[in-house]
């Protein structure tokens, strides 16, 4: 097999456009070439030029003339196959628990199941389908529910987010592509396997997590809803079950095992405590926060692909990052094209605010977190879990400034201090009731001045970008998770059989980095155990 890089295309091509081009390349005949896959297209739209760049990989039937031919334009393509291990000689005793059904507990229960462990899953909140209508509920009425929300139920808070496939994991043994070929098996379109920046909406996400679910239960796997781990049972150093509470019935039970994942998702404030309590090492660890901030979608298209692009291509992105001259990066945090701010909250009287997109991102406004670096030393304390009450704090503030509903300011109103009065050219697209407020008082004085210095900078990458009129919408305080549960090199806690793995335990940033983080939790507890339990 061939590999061919750097094939550029004008983006309004065709399919056989690109199949002249690699002829032409190869210097072959169409008869020749058996086969052609894309590994990767990325839009390129640098020099006021629009194209596509492509790596694709290719099957001729006289392989070696046509290295030959295409004169340093070719070259042996070399893959990495994805390969999961053979399984250990340890006899496990019982089935392996995961606590959490986002994409790290997914992506870990299914290569489990897939390798004959059975896995049990234990998910506090709904089943995907259910979760949605949950959260619609809760978005048109702000009737919470702190077990079934945003960030809490199947798919974790990536199901109600962009949907962003991307990562920068390195990954020099197939996890990423794996992944992404799980993905694709549950009902993802084919393209995210070599779009360069993939992606899948909450309307889609919603059906794939479900098929991911119904395989692992086909496989021998189990998922409990409305199940929340409670405790964690340890003796000797080793952790031998989870005591569980039914969300239903409000009764307590117990799950033995002693294999546990703890794929818990970044906002499981009270699974913290209780790892805290149980003397789990963890660590607190740097954050972000800041604000939703959004403009019109055709004002980033015009920026990013200029006047008269064509109507064919997807709305635009954007990743701007500025330094204040006092040493603070602020950064876009995942952008949503055509996006919605959705209000993100899970705890009774606090108020979180996130970015989602639909497949389509045909929403007429672009939306980015806009956020600022935070440490221990900004939130102060020595407690592992000062982070978590630093969040809390803007969380109670944005609540009460916005009444229970999202805050929303104007930039130039939040540059002066000043509540918003009225709305200017951009009109929200929040999914939730917002109110015009000071957003500004959320936060630390020198968090809100590098905010405001971070985004009029970043005017000079994007025009219009610190417009008065853009909105801003508080508190996106969930970026990452503030804490790290500790793991060795077996990728074990220092309770032995507890595996803290995800976006939750500190290790992931994203849908896919917790997915692959998933991927190898699975490999490390396959490596020691065969999968034989009574």
């Amino acid at each position: 097999m061939l590999r061919i890089r750097e094939l550029k295309l004008p983006v309004d091509h065709t399919p056989e456009d690109l199949t002249g081009k690699v002829l032409r390349t190869l210097r072959i005949r169409p008869e020749e070439l058996l086969r052609l896959e894309i590994r990767r297209r990325s839009l390129d739209a640098r020099g006021g030029e629009l194209r596509y760049v492509y790596l694709v990989d290719v099957e001729v039937k006289r392989e070696q003339a046509a290295l030959k031919q295409s004169r340093g334009k070719a070259e042996r393509a070399v893959r990495t196959q994805y390969r999961f291990p053979e399984p250990g000689t340890e006899r496990m005793e019982r089935r392996p628990v995961i606590i959490g059904a986002g994409p790290a507990g997914l992506f870990c229960g299914l290569m489990l199941a897939r390798a004959g462990y059975a896995p049990i899953l234990l998910e506090r909140g709904e089943p995907a389908e259910k979760r949605a209508r949950t959260v619609e509920r809760f978005w048109l009425t702000g009737a919470l529910d702190p077990s079934s929300n945003v960030q809490f139920g199947e798919g974790g808070a990536g199901t109600f987010s962009d949907g962003k496939l991307n990562t920068m994991v390195k990954d020099p043994v197939g996890r990423n592509r794996k992944v992404l070929e799980l993905f694709v098996e549950a009902g993802a379109p084919e393209e995210i396997l070599y779009e360069n920046k993939p992606h899948l909406g909450t309307d889609e996400l919603i059906g794939i997590v479900t098929n991911m679910r119904r395989k692992i239960e086909r496989l021998g796997g189990e998922v409990r809803f409305g199940c929340q781990a409670e405790d964690l049972q340890v003796q000797d150093g080793r952790i031998r079950g989870v005591t569980v509470r039914d969300k239903d019935t409000g009764e307590s039970g117990s799950v033995e095992a002693d294999q546990v994942v703890l794929a818990i998702g970044h906002s499981a404030r009270d699974t913290f405590d209780m790892l805290k309590a149980r003397g789990v090492p963890m660590q607190a660890k740097a954050f972000a926060v800041g604000v939703r901030m959004e403009h019109p979608q055709e004002m980033i298209n015009q920026s990013q692909y200029g006047p008269g692009y064509p109507a064919s291509l997807p709305a635009a992105a954007y990743k701007v990052t500025r330094q204040t001259g006092a040493g603070r990066g602020v950064y876009s945090f995942c952008m949503c094209p055509g996006g919605y701010v959705v209000n993100a909250s899970s705890e009774p009287g606090h108020l979180a605010v996130n970015g989602m997109s639909y497949r389509a991102r045909a929403g007429k406004n672009a939306n980015s977190a806009m956020i600022v670096t935070v440490t221990p030393a900004d939130y102060g304390g020595t407690d592992v879990l000062a982070g978590v009450e630093f969040q809390r704090r803007l969380e109670r503030a944005a609540f009460r400034i916005g009444e229970g509903q999202v805050p929303v300011q104007l930039f130039g109103d939040f540059c002066s201090g000043v509540p918003s009065a009225a709305l200017g050219d951009v009109e929200p697209c929040i999914k939730g009731a917002y109110r015009l407020a000071n957003v500004r008082e959320l936060f630390p004085a020198e968090l809100s001045a590098a905010l405001e210095e971070g985004i009029r900078g970043c005017a000079s990458l994007i025009r219009g970008f610190d417009r008065p009129d853009a909105v801003l919408s508080g508190v996106e305080s969930r970026t990452s998770s503030p804490v790290r549960i500790l793991r060795d090199g077996h990728l074990e806690s220092a309770v032995g059989g507890l595996y803290p793995c995800g976006e939750g335990a500190g290790y992931a940033g994203g849908i896919t980095s917790a997915a692959i983080d998933g991927l190898k939790i699975a490999e490390a507890i396959a490596k020691k155990y065969m999968p034989c339990y009574d």
